[in-house]
């Protein structure tokens, strides 16, 4: 979402978070998790590494405290932030979804006006029953158990879902703490869907189940016409950054 940017964990472990276009040189031996103010904390050889906005990085459970460490202790003879997303969800919680839970909440909500589950191709028939089938129990699901009931709409012409439903969303968006917050935040548009992303949130769905269910559409078109190279490689990344996603919610929960 535009406005929780992607932090980038450029650190240094005594000064905390830097951005800068330097590479930096592993400085650490090893990472570890330690309890700690009502929490649990990463330290790099002892020492406890901060946000960009220089907070310490606190988090609620041990297992996603050592998923951050785990990320820390892969790292080569240089830091490559691109492949430490479960730092950079930690900093994005403390540095600024705490402080803007409100419109974090309103922009998921938002998704649910134009969730991808309710939008109908029109034509081909084989698309149609996918959809159907495939879509349908998801709905269900989200009318059954979070008690947000969405309508379909065959077409892509907008239609309004009812404001009932999109403050249910918003309202089970501000009942999560800060860190699961975060990755509702970043799972809704990456699969173009509040309903997949609360499904992965609460666990009744995998990352990458959630993913395919999302490029329902494309993934239809590709086996009528074929997969490019730059299209696999993207689909590649969605889908690593989908079981990232589900891990961190495991680890929170």
């Amino acid at each position: 979402m535009t406005h929780i940017p992607s932090l980038d964990p450029n650190v240094a472990a005594q000064k905390g978070f830097r951005e800068s276009e330097e590479r930096i040189k592993r400085f650490w031996k090893s990472a570890g998790v330690e309890a700690r103010d009502g929490g649990w904390i990463v330290l790099l050889d002892g020492r406890a590494p901060k946000t960009p906005a220089g907070n310490a990085i606190v988090l609620p459970t041990e297992a996603a405290a050592r998923l951050v460490a785990d990320e820390w202790n892969a790292q080569g003879e240089h830091l490559m932030p691109a492949t430490m997303p479960a730092t950079r969800l930690a900093s994005t919680a403390i540095d600024r979804v705490s402080q803007t839970r409100g419109p974090v909440a309103e922009e998921i909500a938002r998704y649910a006006g134009s969730d991808v589950l309710c939008y109908l191709a029109e034509t081909p028939s084989g698309l149609i029953e996918r959809q159907q089938t495939e879509w349908g129990p998801w709905r269900d699901w989200a009318a059954r158990e979070l008690g947000v009931e969405l309508h379909t709409v065959e077409g892509i012409i907008h239609r309004p879902q009812a404001p009932q439903a999109l403050a249910r969303v918003e309202a089970l968006a501000l009942e999560m703490d800060d860190f699961a917050l975060t990755g509702l935040a970043t799972a809704v548009p990456l699969f173009g869907s509040a309903v997949l992303g609360l499904a992965v949130q609460r666990g009744a769905l995998a990352g990458e189940a959630a993913l395919d269910l999302s490029r329902l559409d494309e993934a239809f078109t590709e086996e009528r016409w074929g997969v490019d190279e730059e299209a696999a490689a993207r689909t590649a990344a969605q889908r690593a950054e989908a079981t990232l996603l589900q891990r961190w919610f495991e680890a929170l929960r």
